[in-house]
């Protein structure tokens, strides 16, 4: 034992006189700030409509249905008439606009509208889309859909005498029903 405790004295001597390495100092922590920054939200787009731009349908019961490319605020929205224009810059008569409900029906999935209508036979429709300087249809961000239409035309065919009817015709499901109660009822 009395030969060990030089030993471990030789060792730290040794150990004390050896070079250290130097190490930089501790960086900064950093600081987070409480605003969080997301990328631009693109503007939100029209990509389906039930009927389709140009299209053909039967007279009588519908149900119109607009599917963007973003999930949508549920509260904007912005159906008017089209209104046709002279060269003078004179309204003139234009397709008709269909009789429908005030409100639309944002479903499930967060980016269709579906809004409950009728038709008359033989007959031009069309409507315009956000064509208002300030509100209408928005994503969640309040990023405004760009100004749109869509025109379409009725057959001579039997009519579409039903919800009910409409809603098979284009697969919608009885939770997708277009009509529902206001926040305040």
């Amino acid at each position: 034992m009395v030969l060990a405790a030089p030993t471990l004295l030789a060792a730290a001597l040794f150990a004390a006189a050896a070079p250290r390495a130097i190490l930089p100092p501790p960086a900064p922590a950093n600081e987070v700030s409480a605003l969080i920054i997301y990328p631009p939200t693109p503007v939100p787009r029209l990509v389906a409509s039930y009927p389709a731009e140009g299209g053909t349908i039967a007279p009588g019961v519908l149900v119109l249905k607009l599917t963007f490319d973003q999930i949508m605020s549920r509260t904007g929205f912005d159906i008017a008439p089209v209104v046709a224009a002279s060269t003078t810059g004179a309204p003139m008569p234009g397709p008709e606009t269909p009789t429908c409900l005030k409100t639309p029906r944002l479903l499930n999935d967060g980016r269709t509208f579906v809004l409950l209508c009728t038709l008359r036979a033989g007959r031009t429709y069309a409507l315009a889309f956000n064509s208002a300087p300030a509100g209408g249809f928005a994503n969640i961000a309040e990023n405004r859909a760009g100004p749109t239409s869509l025109s379409f035309t009725t057959s001579r065919d039997d009519p579409v005498r039903s919800l009910d009817e409409a809603m098979k015709l284009q697969g919608l499901t009885p939770l997708e029903v277009p009509v529902q109660e206001s926040p305040g009822d």
